[in-house]
């Protein structure tokens, strides 16, 4: 096995996140065009976990906007979830903010969720407020937050706000 690579997505990419999109999000599914205006957007960041071949195993797509990152996506194929990909990912994202001038970063995840949301905890993040009905199914999402400390750029561990 190839060990995993994050990399920035490429166009020639597309094709294999919108089949990891379809594969993971029933609705609020990415386009092909969507994607291609998030990789031409200066404040989006896109990128993809690479492992046992060229082609992606998992993606994130961030915004950056002024001192926060707000992750819009993460997700990962199927076939090699529970492979470290998406915290791979999430790393990469935490990394980018203590390199700059981040002081959160923040998300929602539907509160069905167990697996993201522990994922979530070990990385730091805290469960920060609850939007009811905030997905089409009408599922709520939970809105986590990881608060990044302005001069050491430690994490700054916090303890729940609400209760999920």
């Amino acid at each position: 096995m190839h060990p995993l690579r994050i990399e920035s997505m490429r166009p020639g990419d597309i094709a294999d996140v919108l089949a990891i999109d379809a594969a993971s999000f029933e609705s609020h599914r990415a386009t092909e065009a969507t994607l291609r205006e998030e990789l031409a957007r200066p404040w989006s960041h896109l990128w993809v976990a690479r492992a046992d071949s060229d082609r992606p195993s998992a993606y994130i797509i961030v915004w950056h906007v002024a001192d926060e990152l707000h992750v819009l996506n993460v997700a990962t194929d199927p076939a090699s979830r529970r492979r470290g990909h998406a915290r791979a990912l999430m790393e990469r994202t935490i990394e980018y903010g203590r390199r700059g001038d981040v002081r959160l970063v923040v998300l929602e995840v539907r509160r069905s969720n167990r697996a993201a949301i522990a994922l979530y905890r070990t990385l730091g993040f805290f469960a920060m407020a609850l939007r009811a009905g905030y997905y089409s199914d009408g599922e709520d999402a939970i809105e986590m937050m990881l608060l990044l400390d302005p001069g050491t750029r430690e994490i700054l561990q916090r303890e729940d706000e609400v209760r999920i």
